[in-house]
């Protein structure tokens, strides 16, 4: 036995219009291929589908059974349709999300909630577990974008810049250090250092500064979240380095100090990576422009 999508369409159709006249002309086809139709379904299946002299025509107890099997799979090829033509014309899709930069979450999130409302189709999630290995990962197409400030020259991968952003020292307002105008590598070496649980190479601090000056701090504290870090180096448990959008607040705060690494400071470049064939999508290409200009505003708050 074989049935085809058209055939349930047909069963659906005649008892909806109650004759193959009608029916026939809903199917857009002739009444005789309708019959046609009817009877070779019928030759297959071997029963009667249709109670035959019944007006309205009426479906046989093995033709319900074809009209409930109708019922449940149209309207789901009707949704496979709908959401391949919504592939096909770019409003829908999928977008999961991996970060390289913990501190991200910051301005992530308000870029999300624009985006959300502009394409209500697109699927959204951000795989977080696969932050450490979220490059390989876009490229074996279990993310669709990475956020990252280390660009690498991989096939297929396209970098799009998204905004420049100032790594800042913080301490408490009394630290020693307060009294400096701007932080070296040196000043770390007895310091406890508050940082993201994350590798410390994915750490502006040591990538940028200690590293490469072969400076060890006294000691590292992990710690999860942005506002526990803040409130430890508040309480003087010790010194953090966070981007400066992150630190929109801290700024006009009397608790805490601010001071650049190095007398010149060092500024990095976001990028979000995705792979060539869809960085051109509608959907991604506004995300892009939207994560593009969130973080400005909270750097001029």
């Amino acid at each position: 036995m074989h049935i085809e999508f058209r055939h349930l369409r047909t069963i659906k159709a005649i008892h909806e219009a109650g004759g193959l006249a009608r029916a026939a002309e809903v199917l857009n086809i002739t009444q005789s291929a309708l019959s046609h139709q009817v009877k070779g379904l019928e030759e297959q299946v071997g029963v009667e589908l249709f109670v035959r002299r019944s007006k309205p025509l009426k479906l046989s107890a093995a033709g319900q059974r074809l009209l409930r099997l109708a019922e449940k799979v149209l309207p789901e090829i009707e949704a496979l349709e709908a959401d391949f033509q919504g592939l096909r014309s770019g409003r829908a899709g999928r977008l999961h999300i991996a970060m390289e930069c913990h501190a991200c979450f910051e301005w992530l999130f308000p870029v999300l909630e624009q985006f959300r409302k502009a394409w209500p189709d697109v699927d959204v999630d951000i795989r977080a577990g696969l932050a450490f290995d979220a490059l390989n990962a876009l490229q074996r197409e279990e993310v669709d974008l990475v956020i990252s400030s280390d660009p690498e020259d991989l096939p297929g991968v396209d970098f799009s810049p998204l905004f420049d952003y100032s790594p800042l020292f913080v301490a408490a307002a009394g630290h020693p250090l307060a009294a400096r105008d701007w932080i070296e590598a040196e000043d770390f070496r007895d310091q406890i250092l508050i940082a993201y649980p994350v590798d410390r190479s994915r750490l502006d601090v040591f990538s940028q500064l200690l590293m490469p000056a072969k400076v060890e701090p006294r000691a590292i504290r992990r710690v999860e979240l942005t506002a526990v870090i803040l409130l430890l180096v508040a309480s003087n448990r010790g010194v953090a380095v966070l981007p400066d959008w992150v630190l929109r607040e801290v700024k006009v705060s009397s608790d805490y100090i601010t001071r650049p690494l190095t007398r010149r400071g060092i500024t990095r470049r976001m990028y979000a990576a995705t792979r060539a064939e869809d960085t051109a999508r509608p959907y991604m290409a506004h995300l892009v422009r939207l994560a593009r200009s969130e973080p400005v505003k909270l750097q001029r708050r």
